[in-house]
Formats: C-alpha cells, structure tokens, sequence
C-alpha cells in the first residue's frame, strides 16, 4: 500500500467470502503455549478502526486469532500453485498462514489481515506451520524501510511472540517463535490464477478475474489496446503497470527481494512475503540474497526480467478466458513502463525534478556507474547526493540542470542515513535473543520512519505517456 494512513473507523467488509469455496480452505489457528505482543503497528492499526483495542483484546485477535466483529468466522487457507524457481509446482498453498479478515479503510479500499506462522493447514506438506521470532523481526524491518523508501509494500501489522522452540536448518536452533499478521491490499496471486488454469476452472477463473478488477481498481489499458474492453486483458495490463512499477522501487531502493516465485507475486502491485531478503552493500547487478539461488536467477539486476516473465506465466493461466493478441499486447508494454518508473524512483530519491525522458535516463546510467566506481551502498550515495549536492565527474555533468524537488529535512546534513545493510539487522536480533533487548529495533524503526518524513510522500506519477 502506498497511501499515508488515515485514521479510519472499523468497516468489515468480506467479498472474498463469495469465492472461499473453491479459493480456500477453512482451518483453525494453532494453539500456542504463550502469547507475548512484540510489535504492534500503531502507524496503520487507526487506518481500519483497529487502535482502540486493548493489547489485550489485541493478543485474543491477532495471536489467538478470534474472529473480528462482522468479519471471516473462519480463517482461510489459500489455494494456488506456481513455478518455483521456474519449475511449475501444483502442490502449493497457505501452508503457514492464512486470510484472517477483510476491512475498508477511509478510502474506501479493501484490505486484507493476513498471517505467517499460524499453524499447520492442508498446504504444509511436511511443513510445521511456525514463524522463527527472527524472522518476524526480519519482516518488521523490511516493511518499514521499503515503505519508507516508497515501495508498494504490505505492512506488518502485529508480531506475538509464541513460546514455542522451533528447529530451522539455516539458523542456530532450536530458536523462538512468533506469529505474524501482515496488513495487505490482497492475497491474489499469480499462481492463484495459475491454479484455475491448470484445472481448466473456466468460470471461476472469470470469478476471480472480476473479483480483482472490483476490489483493486486501475486505469484502462491504452486506448489503442486490441481487446481493452476484455476483462481478462484488462486485468493483465493493471497488474503489468503495477509490476513494472514494482520492479523499479526495488532498484531505486536498492532492494533484494530474493525468491520472486510465482507464488510470491500478488496481483494488487504490492511487495510481500519476505524471506531471505537483503538491501546491497553496494552498486552490484549480482548480488543474490538467496543462498539456495544457486544459479542467480532472481540477482538484484534480474528482478525486473523476473517480475516480467511472472508477468508472462499469468498471460498464459488467462489464456483459459481469453485470446492471445490482447495479452501479449499487455505483456509488450512491460519494458518501457518500468523505465518510465525507474526514472522516476531515482529522481525522487535524489530529490530533483524530471527534465525529460532522455536526461532522466542519462541521469540514471551516470548515477549507477558512480555508484559502481564508488563502492557505496544505494542508501549513502542517495543520502550523500539529495538535491544534486556533492556530485562530481560524469554524475555532475548529467545533473547540471537539475532542479530541487522535495522538502529540506535535517537527516539530509547529517553523516549516514539509515541503513539495513546485513550487519546491521543481525545486530539487531543478536541483541533480541541474547539479551531480549528490543530497544535496538524501536531505535531502527525511528529511524527510518524518520527518513519517510523525509523523503516525502512516495512517488505517484503517471508511467504510462512513455515514448
């Protein structure tokens, strides 16, 4: 979700309720030992009318996972397939999580509370259902500074720790638990669509396509678009604008997401389900966060290609409702959006304005080979660089006319700016599990909270007027 948080008045509202059916299936939450409230969004809990809980009735909804008043009487496991590490899997689902509850907000959108650790569900194949504690601490960070750094991104609503001791193979074990509520736009996915389409579901694949284009509104495809009246190509050029979008917030963010499945794509534009996520150390197309992406494919520089091609595997499940020139039309478009969009990232992160779509990109190229040369990381060339300042060679040249955009902030003149490079979140947990020590993370959500003020609202201009 991009949009500030406006307080808001609690509005249950449960349309996918309609398609639960054949889209999931009703399970129970796990029964944990303990509940401990760790994290508790209080930046978006006023946006649904949620703030006025007690931690108390707080812990009974979102650890013991109580039904909300008016709102799902049964937690939903989803139901989807997709290609992992482009190998089709139609063996996947909810295994850890499930749909808790649907709301509005202010404005009318449709939201969703969504869980990760909350139990076994008929998708965990050999799974046990849990959420290590660190990785829910990893999940708070992640959010927090994407938003800050004006990625559409869930929101990671509420973290309870659960008192139980789990055994991972990639962390020292046995380690904390936790369960964790994610607030999101939708939990449609790209291989929700899948699914259909591998079970030739023809009418619930136009259910599911009219649920989407009901509840995450867009603009229409071009007026020149064959098809633009479908349906089903309707919905692929929403969700290609938003995914090409998607793609360059992470690079102007610096941001490796690190297992961009199908599975792991969501319909609604927005970034989720973290796992071994990690921000560059510096400037290096490369750079892979996934120790088990042996053959690099999801590196920083191939997250555009990957969100591309995911883009594709959903062209091909609407296939099942709809004829190929529309969607390949649709599918066209992808390149030049994301270049209008990684235009615009990279300027408001370097506080100028626009002077067109061929400096812009000029602008571009000149920032990456500084970074490059420099060995800096994206957050300190960004935060060295705002307004223009300090630049030098060809990055000077290619800025030289420049104007400011964006307001002045005292994290501008100060020496470093807020940072989650990986030494950095593992001194945060390290000070969690070896002294239960949380002020480290409250002093880092500060922190980059600070730099959103700072930056400004996230960047929100048209891509689609490209040449």
């Amino acid at each position: 979700m991009r949009a500030e948080p406006q307080a808001s008045p609690y509005q249950a509202d449960t349309p996918i309720a309609a398609l639960a059916p054949w889209l999931g299936d009703p399970v129970a939450p796990a029964p944990f030992p303990q509940t401990t409230l760790r994290w508790r969004n209080r930046r978006w809990d006023s946006a649904v009318g949620l703030d006025g809980l007690s931690d108390a009735d707080w812990v009974r909804h979102m650890g013991w996972f109580e039904p909300l008043p008016g709102n799902l009487p049964r937690p939903l496991a989803l139901r989807y397939h997709g290609h992992q590490f482009r190998v089709y899997n139609p063996d996947l689902g909810d295994g850890r999580g499930f749909l808790f509850a649907q709301l509005r907000d202010g404005a009318g959108r449709l939201l969703d509370l969504g869980t990760k650790g909350s139990g076994q569900t008929p998708w965990s194949r050999d799974g046990d259902g849990r959420l290590t504690l660190k990785g829910a601490v990893r999940e708070i960070l992640a959010t927090e500074m994407l938003e800050a750094l004006g990625v559409n991104t869930s929101k990671t609503f509420s973290v309870i720790e659960t008192g139980e001791e789990l055994y991972r193979s990639d962390e020292p074990s046995p380690t904390r638990s936790a369960v964790l509520v994610r607030l999101s736009h939708g939990h449609i996915r790209i291989g929700t669509f899948q699914r259909l389409a591998y079970l030739e579901r023809r009418e619930e694949m136009e259910a599911l396509i009219a649920y989407c284009l009901e509840q995450f509104p867009g603009p229409p495809p071009p007026a020149d678009a064959p098809g633009r009246d479908e349906p089903a190509a309707i919905l692929l050029h929403q969700v290609v604008e938003r995914l090409a979008r998607l793609a360059a917030e992470w690079m102007a963010a610096g941001f490796v997401h690190g297992v961009l499945n199908t599975d792991n794509m969501n319909i609604s534009g927005e970034s989720f389900d973290y796992g071994p996520w990690r921000w560059l150390p510096k400037w290096d197309p490369s750079f892979t966060a996934a120790y088990f992406d042996h053959g690099e494919l999801y590196a920083f520089g191939r997250q555009p290609e990957a969100l591309h091609w995911n883009c594709g595997q959903l062209a091909v499940a609407l296939r099942l409702v709809a004829e190929a020139p529309p969607l390949i039309a649709a599918l066209e478009r992808f390149g030049p959006l994301y270049q209008a969009a990684l235009a615009q990232q990279f300027l408001w992160r370097l506080g100028v304005a626009s002077r067109g779509f061929d400096a812009d990109y000029a602008a571009i190229a000149a920032a990456e080979k500084a970074m490059r040369e420099s060995g800096m990381s994206p957050d300190a060339f960004f935060h060295r660089h705002r307004f223009g300042r300090h630049a030098e060679g060809d990055f000077a040249a290619a800025l030289a006319g420049y104007a400011q955009a964006g307001e002045a902030h005292p994290l501008w003149d100060e020496a470093e700016p807020p940072s989650l490079v990986i030494d950095r979140v593992e001194a945060i947990w390290a000070a969690i599990d070896q002294r239960d020590d949380w002020s480290p993370l409250a002093e880092a959500v500060t922190a980059i909270r600070r730099l959103g003020e700072a930056l400004g609202p996230p960047c929100e201009g048209d891509i689609r007027d490209v040449p």
